[in-house]
Order: structure tokens, then C-alpha cells, then sequence
């Protein structure tokens, strides 16, 4: 027999708002990240982890204490801290002989660890290497995804996927074009090298309608290499991606968009007596004195002729 949990209810209204901002919502907003030190932490793991912890600001929290652990084989300290700063995506940076210069990125799903994934940062340059203007932190930056491996293979896929919750702020329907202001991008190759580079972005006078495009690189530039996995099984990874049916869109039958932009609709109507529908009342329309005879001429025989059949049937 499992363990009954029990659930205590909140006896304060800081409690029941406590849970409420705790309970799963239809739609989400930018997801909140943790980043902690693991076991012995080299220079450039923890200046890495702190360029990435500035990017994710304001939804971020970046714990500079160091801890006794290693995330691959046990999980259930990120697990709790996630749990405790209700957040979904956690960084983690760690150095070994074997595994020097160690970032582990991943998220959760209902607390538990869904995705994780293992990268060595094999050469990098940190922002402040970069003696130029920076972006304002919160903006929401233009994802770039260079490199058919990025859809070839099945843990790059999960990677990108990782990358986009990771930087993925509020959900917007039209982009201003003056807003684009910070672009990342990402470059995979077949070796499993994933180049990661940041750039401002600058639009300059072309003479015509549309601006020119410079890009002008911040930091930090980093040039990680892909090692291990810990990918969820494809029932939870589908579970963790359901979208709830208040946010599906809700689709409208009969109707359809011509090539011009036209909308259509078809009408479903019963089967109609076209002698007895409604026109418009005009004068000449109206039936003359010698119709109207004629058509009380006819009512009196259709009477005659049922009271003949009916003294017939008696």
C-alpha cells in the first residue's frame, strides 16, 4: 500500500497566494532559472555560468555557495532548490580531471528532473572582454539556430528546445522592428560543437524603406562541447509539452479564406416553398380584383369536393 500524503490546507492569505502562484496556469510567463555552483567549480565554469545568469536577468536567481554534489548522479538537491525558488530551469557549473570547465543545463517538470544536458566550455570570452555598448537587461532577444544538426540529431533537438526556455521571455503577436535590439546565436556543427555568440543589434540608414542590418558582438562568446545526456522518455517529454485545451485555438466550421483574403461561410438552410416566401410589398405585385375571385373560386370547390369525400367514407 502507497503512502498516503497529506496536504495541509492554508490557514492565511499569504499561504493561499503562495499556492495559487504555485498551482499550473493555462498560460505561462518567462520562466524563472537557478544557478548554483556544484562540486569544486573552476574560473571559467563559474564566469560562464555568471555571462549566462546575465543574459536570463530578471528571471533568475544565481547562488554563489558551492555544493557537495554532482548532478548526474544524484539530482534531488536542484530538485529541492527548484521547488523552494518555483523555478523550472536550473544551471549548474562544476570541474574535474575527466570533465574539465563542466556546465550542466536543464529543466524540471512537476519538480522532478525532466532534461539534462552535459557541455564543456572549451574556449571562452567573457562580456567584460568585450570594450563596447551593451543591451539593457529583460530584453527579449532574436533566437538564431545555424546548422541542419540542429534537426538531425535527436539530443541537439532537445538542446535547442533547452535553449529556447531558456531565453524565451513574454509572448508576443507583432514584433517593432526598432525593438530588436540583442541577437543570440547558435551554431552546431556534426562534431558536436555548439558555438554560442551574442550581438547588438544596429540598424543603419539604407536609403530605401528597409533599414541595414549591423551586428556588433557583446559577449560573452563561448564554444561549447556536447557531452552527456539525461533526456526524458518520450511519453513524459510528450506530457511536459501538452498545451491545455483553454489555449488551443478553437476552430470555426464552414468557413473559409479565398485567395484574395475573402472570408467565406456556408449556410446550412432547410428546403423552402419559393411560392410562399416573403418579397417585397409593391403595388404592382398586388393581386387585381379578378385574382382574388378566382382564387376564392377555387378554395369553395377544394371545400365542396372534401365534403362530397367525406359523406362518401360514411
Amino acid at each position: 500500500m502507497g503512502v498516503i500524503q497529506r496536504i495541509k490546507k492554508p490557514t492565511t492569505r499569504k499561504g493561499k497566494k503562495v499556492l495559487l502562484s504555485r498551482e499550473p496556469k493555462a498560460i505561462e510567463g518567462p520562466k524563472q532559472c537557478i544557478f548554483l555552483q556544484a562540486r569544486n567549480p573552476s574560473e571559467r565554469a563559474r564566469r560562464v555560468l555568471k555571462d549566462i545568469y546575465d543574459l536570463k536577468k530578471p528571471d533568475a536567481a544565481y547562488l554563489s555557495r558551492k555544493n557537495d554534489f554532482v548532478p548526474f548522479e544524484d539530482a534531488t538537491l536542484i530538485e529541492k532548490l527548484c521547488y523552494k525558488k518555483e523555478a523550472s530551469l536550473f544551471g549548474v557549473s562544476s570541474h574535474t580531471k575527466k570533465r574539465p570547465h563542466n556546465i550542466v543545463l536543464g529543466r524540471t517538470f512537476n519538480y522532478g528532473i525532466l532534461d539534462m544536458i552535459e557541455l564543456g566550455a572549451d574556449n571562452f570570452k567573457a562580456m567584460s572582454e568585450f570594450h563596447n555598448m551593451k543591451v539593457l537587461a529583460g530584453i527579449k532577444p532574436c533566437l538564431l539556430f545555424n546548422g541542419p544538426a540542429w534537426d538531425l540529431n535527436e539530443e541537439l533537438k532537445r538542446l535547442k528546445s533547452l535553449f529556447i526556455d531558456f531565453f524565451h521571455r513574454e509572448k508576443v503577436e507583432s514584433v517593432r522592428l526598432q525593438g530588436l535590439e540583442h541577437a543570440l546565436s547558435f551554431t552546431a556543427t556534426d562534431e558536436g560543437m555548439i558555438y554560442f555568440r551574442s550581438y547588438r543589434i544596429h540598424l543603419k540608414k539604407s536609403g530605401q524603406r528597409t533599414p541595414r542590418i549591423e551586428l556588433e558582438e557583446i559577449g560573452p562568446s563561448i564554444d561549447f562541447k556536447l557531452r552527456r545526456t539525461k533526456l526524458a522518455s518520450v511519453d513524459l517529454y510528450k506530457e511536459a509539452c501538452r498545451i491545455p485545451k483553454e489555449v488551443k485555438p478553437v476552430t470555426k466550421k464552414n468557413l473559409s479564406t479565398d485567395a484574395f483574403g475573402t472570408k467565406l461561410g456556408r449556410i446550412h438552410m432547410g428546403k423552402q416553398d419559393i411560392k410562399k416566401l416573403q418579397t417585397r410589398k409593391m403595388k404592382g405585385l398586388k393581386k387585381t380584383p379578378e385574382e382574388k375571385k378566382q382564387m376564392l373560386l377555387k378554395k369553395k370547390q377544394a371545400r365542396k369536393e372534401a365534403k362530397k369525400g367525406n359523406s362518401i367514407n360514411a
